[in-house]
């Protein structure tokens, strides 16, 4: 398909025409709404083509070429350090949120999760006047870790050491990994689908319940499925938002901070969680601070690490942080699950021990439509007692969201991902040529995730001791509001959307 350029009202016409036939827009490297250069590929655009013709004939009344030309000119910065301007392609098979429009306040804070941003604040704490020095913190999903592990030919506790030796040499003070958090998510989802089910019968929202974690999922059903879907998602905060109250509330009281004196950044596998960090909801207006306020992928701090022309041998490795201090076993563990957080397993397990006494050793997936939608099945004497279902991937989904209008979902429980094939394939790591995968890194990273060690979320006594101390108990206010959040449902006009400047 040859080359377009696509203007800012037509930016936003693909992407509402995508939505509406079920396509995806994919990779959106620059903002398209700016007049860049598009190569729009994968799909054939052309059998939709009179669906969608007297649109483009609009945008085109709308737009001049000098307003074009103009706009080209000025350009944009897209994260890198170079900020040069070049024309990138826009796939269609890579969009995570499918509508992809933001505001332009969204745009403006979304064009702060850089490098240079970072780079920024790095260059602040090196200024002689110490009232505008950051405490840089950093906290690495999990599923980055086999992205390092594979590029560095290194295990993953190695891999983790060699990384956060490399972020400590260029001027970052603590370096965390994020399963922790992460333990809080699942055991605050778990405690919510059994109080769920249980009100199944008077509440016509209370199953299925869909899981909260994937910030490209969320995005869709707030943007585009509004109150068909909203109602039945999870309130449990995402592993990453709940790592962000984790540093700027308990961690940096116990550092005697406050937290606009810290600086917190995400490495994450997924471009889509730099848009959740920037939601409303996670901004503390009296501190006038984020808990995240900086995302980066993977890709973008391996990006930092060649530009830093530091050879990996010359790194000495350093073990990861603990918001604790020291710690009487600083091993790496995982949760359950193929490549995510695991939560479809805690939950199953936890609600087949709640609800019906049964302790599930193994679960055995059964594939439906492909590998990417699977079912989870608890019977007794013939009986079904549960059924869950993993969904992952936009195709995928629209089918799930297909089954929610007619009211044929069996499930009580769909774990919902964006990304075909999970968080370990978030094109932040795993983008390959063309913006398709790269099946083989994939497979290594899998195989290293397996690797680590399992840990269920109920054994971990740091997790209970933070109950304790930051939150006053599992079932108190403070949890409720600390570990849950609320989800709305949004209408924007498309005169007032843009396309944000970030790869997807």
């Amino acid at each position: 398909m040859k080359a377009a350029v696509v203007s800012s009202s037509q930016g936003a016409c693909l992407q509402r025409f995508f939505c509406v036939f079920g396509l995806r827009m994919g990779r959106v490297v620059r903002a398209a709404a700016l007049g860049i250069s598009c190569i729009m590929s994968e799909v054939n655009i052309a059998r939709k083509k009179e669906k969608c013709e007297n649109c483009t004939k609009q945008c085109n009344k709308k737009q001049s070429d000098d307003a074009l030309r103009s706009l080209q000119e000025k350009g944009i910065a897209n994260g890198e350090v170079s900020g040069h301007t070049l024309a990138q392609p826009v796939l269609l098979s890579a969009c995570l949120s499918c509508d992809g429009c933001v505001s332009e306040e969204e745009n403006s804070r979304i064009s702060q999760q850089n490098l240079l941003e970072i780079y920024r604040v790095l260059a602040l704490n090196k200024k002689c006047d110490a009232s505008k020095h950051k405490v840089l913190v950093v906290s690495v999903c999990p599923q980055s870790l086999p992205f390092f592990a594979v590029k560095f030919h290194l295990d993953i506790p190695e891999a983790a050491q060699k990384l956060c030796g490399f972020l400590k040499s260029v001027g970052i003070k603590y370096v965390f990994d994020t399963t922790l958090a992460a333990s809080f998510s699942i055991l605050e989802s778990q405690k919510e689908f059994v109080q769920r089910y249980r009100r199944r019968h008077h509440d016509t929202h209370a199953v299925p319940m869909f899981t909260s974690s994937c910030p490209g999922w969320i995005r869709y059903a707030e943007h585009v499925l509004g109150s068909l879907v909203t109602p039945h998602i999870c309130t449990a905060r995402s592993p990453q938002q709940v790592m962000g109250s984790l540093v700027k509330d308990y961690f940096t009281r116990q550092q005697k901070l406050t937290p606009e004196q810290v600086y917190h950044v995400v490495v994450a596998p997924c471009f889509d969680k730099k848009l959740e960090a920037v939601r409303e909801e996670f901004y503390r207006s009296l501190q006038e601070s984020r808990d995240v306020d900086c995302v980066l992928t993977s890709g973008e701090i391996l990006h930092m690490m060649e530009q830093s022309d530091v050879s990996m041998e010359d790194i000495d490795p350093v073990p990861l942080d603990h918001v604790f201090g020291e710690i009487n076993d600083p091993s790496l563990m995982r949760h359950e699950g193929r490549g995510s957080e695991g939560f479809l397993e805690h939950i199953f397990k936890y609600a087949a021990k709640e609800l019906f006494g049964l302790d599930v050793q193994e679960i055995v997936y059964k594939t439906l439509r492909n590998r990417d939608f699977q079912e989870v099945v608890l019977e007794r004497d013939g009986e079904t007692l549960l059924q869950f279902a993993a969904i992952y991937g936009f195709r995928n989904i629209q089918t799930l969201v297909h089954r929610m209008r007619k009211g044929r979902v069996p499930y009580q429980l769909v774990e919902v991902l964006s990304c075909p094939g999970g968080c370990l394939s978030g094109r932040g790591q795993a983008e390959g040529e063309g913006g398709k995968p790269d099946r083989a890194l994939v497979q290594q990273m899998e195989e290293a995730y397996s690797s680590l060690p399992v840990r269920l979320p109920e054994t971990n006594l740091e997790v209970q001791r933070l109950y304790q101390d930051w939150l006053e108990g599992q079932d108190s206010v403070c949890a409720q509001q600390t570990l849950h959040t609320k989800y709305s449902n949004y209408t924007q006009p498309l005169s007032q959307t843009l396309i944000p400047d970030i790869q997807w």
